[in-house]
């Protein structure tokens, strides 16, 4: 395994521990993680900034997340995944992508651009691709991984 694609797994497991000072420590302190419109507070600035709202998102929403897919590019500077983001509280889970660019010095996570694959629709348990066969292409369906 490539180790961008091991950071960002030790990345989501600390997000699904809630870890705050493991979380911090896949970033560099200047990190900013980008959302699409829709969230309060985005950009998120600073590493510590962005553990503290992935805790704050277990702690509240229940979340749990599954990586789906990761690519790397061939220098190994950045990386695209698939994710679920399970909203356990509500019953409700949102699927999208991220681009990840890691600081050539440490390694360390410098951004993530976060894309939805769907608008967080409130009538929906699930924001997905329409007509996209999740099942059929291994995803997972639940959060009982």
């Amino acid at each position: 395994m490539h180790a961008c694609e091991t950071l960002i797994r030790r990345y989501f497991d600390a997000c699904n521990a809630g870890d705050h000072a493991a979380l911090v420590s896949c970033f560099t302190p200047d990190a900013v993680h980008y959302f699409p419109p829709g969230l309060p507070d985005i950009p998120w600035r600073g590493a510590d900034t962005i553990a503290a709202k992935w805790v704050w998102c277990v702690q509240n929403l229940g979340s749990q997340w599954t990586i789906e897919r990761v690519l790397v590019s061939a220098d190994g500077l950045e990386a695209v995944i698939e994710w679920t983001h399970w909203k356990r509280n509500t019953g409700t889970a949102q699927r999208g992508d991220e681009w990840y660019v890691f600081d050539a010095a440490t390694g360390l996570i410098r951004e993530i651009r976060a894309y939805y694959a769907a608008p967080a629709v409130k009538d929906v348990p699930i924001g997905e691709l329409v007509d996209f066969d999740y099942a059929g292409r291994g995803y997972h369906l639940d959060w009982n991984r």
